[in-house]
């Protein structure tokens, strides 16, 4: 049997049958949101249907070079495959374009390139390299802090484009650190960094700095009570108090300075910190239409939907940027109950499977690579239908493999199709 026979039958066909119904189903909902008395046919390149189709075109292409190349080349250049990808984002500090207020992409011709789809894949690689590494041991500090340097790193330059949507989604790194052994302690002084944030807005931070310091002395002298000899145990328990403080302190500027303003508002509007009547119902109006008309259009679809084309909040142009953030109202409204659960158990079934063959792989590296994967894509699915459904606020993270775009598009079929090379390759990962 050749040695190319053997790798078709290891490769996992499953995998790949459901992210070619997930992209098949995305552009037949991208179709008919944006399909228009004046489309001429699918092939349109003036229509985002018919560029959606070329991004399709272009990730089977993709998907051939990426099987097509030795599993071990992934692991072997993760390093170099980072570096490049942190400097495609600060080249968008020079060469960038500007769209809606964030520099997040680059111009090529009539299409745009954003980096930062791009910049996850090489954050996988470089942080399942590194995780393998035999030298590597999760419960020392100093490799801690390498781990978080590297998940960290690209958020940062992320944030100052500014795309806090895009910079939020690798939080789902740390569930990944959390599996291959990281102290629970992490999750819980992000929890803590969350929670000091939305109080600090929401009671000012001088009091947020008084109840900071009352409970952090209070927990130093009752937790340390018997050991505030031991300098070093203090002195960690009151950095982190100055820490937090610090944090505390910063609320404020990261507010204003890094987010925009309609992220602004979604905070003002969720957490009440308006108290004029007349500004709080102008952000209503402003903030609260996409939520309440993707809630309108699903809600309207019913059991089984309008039908194909036939959504009248579709086609009506009622929910804005309906092809991309908000491209499973069409789903709802179009396909009803029954196609938006249909659609869900695609997504739950390709996590799932993801999920078990990471368990399945001989190599750490591959192990790692799988589960984060999987944490990204759960991350992208779980927000964008909360969003959706007006469980979260709208922060600007695409459906994979359903909202329009190239980047994101490439960006998906690149990381998922690695892990299927690295899984047809595990036979011989020994």
């Amino acid at each position: 049997m050749s040695r190319e026979v053997k790798f078709v039958k290891k490769i996992d066909w499953l995998s790949i049958l459901l992210y070619f119904l997930l992209v098949g189903i995305g552009w037949i909902n991208i179709y008919s949101a944006s399909v228009t008395d004046a489309s001429t046919g699918f092939l349109d390149m003036n229509e985002l249907y018919g560029k959606q189709l070329f991004f399709i075109g272009t990730s089977l292409l993709l998907i051939i070079l990426i099987l097509s190349v030795e599993a071990k080349f992934y692991e072997r250049f993760s390093s170099i495959i980072y570096v490049i990808g942190l400097v495609s984002l600060m080249g968008l500090m020079v060469f960038g374009k500007n769209i809606n207020g964030a520099t997040s992409w680059y111009p090529i011709g009539s299409f745009t390139l954003q980096p930062s789809e791009f910049a996850k894949v090489a954050t996988v690689l470089a942080l399942a390299k590194f995780l393998s590494d035999i030298q590597t041991n999760i419960n020392n500090f100093k490799h801690q802090l390498i781990a978080f340097a590297i998940i960290l790193t690209p958020p940062i330059l992320i944030v100052f484009q500014p795309d806090p949507g895009s910079a939020m989604v690798y939080l789902a790194f740390f569930f990944v650190m959390y599996r291959e052994g990281l102290p629970s302690i992490y999750l819980w002084i992000g929890f803590l960094l969350i929670l000091l944030f939305i109080i600090t807005l929401k009671i000012g931070y001088v009091f947020t700095i008084i109840a900071a310091l009352i409970i952090g002395l209070a927990c130093i002298f009752f937790f340390f009570k018997k050991q505030l000899k031991r300098l070093r145990k203090t002195t960690l328990a009151l950095t982190s108090l100055v820490a937090a403080i610090g944090f505390i302190l910063a609320v404020n500027y990261i507010f204003h300075n890094v987010f925009q303003q309609h992220h602004r508002d979604r905070f003002t509007l969720v957490l009440g910190l308006e108290k004029d009547p007349a500004k709080l119902e102008k952000i209503r109006k402003t903030f609260g239409f996409n939520t309440n008309q993707s809630e309108i259009a699903i809600g309207s679809g019913g059991l089984k939907g309008k039908g194909w084309q036939k959504g009248t909040r579709t086609k009506g142009d009622f929910v804005p940027e309906q092809d991309t953030d908000y491209i499973f109202t069409t789903v709802g409204e179009e396909w009803g109950f029954i196609g938006s659960s249909l659609v869900i158990f695609l997504f739950v079934a390709l996590l799932l499977r993801i999920l078990h063959r990471a368990e399945q792989q001989k190599s750490k590296f591959s192990r790692v690579y799988g589960y984060s994967v999987a944490a990204i894509l759960f991350f992208h699915f779980a927000i964008n239908i909360g969003m959706v459904i007006g469980l979260f606020p709208t922060v600007g993270i695409p459906l994979p493999f359903f909202s329009y775009g190239g980047s994101g598009l490439w960006g998906f079929t690149i990381l998922l199709f690695i892990f299927i090379k690295l899984d047809a390759n595990r036979i011989n990962e020994w």
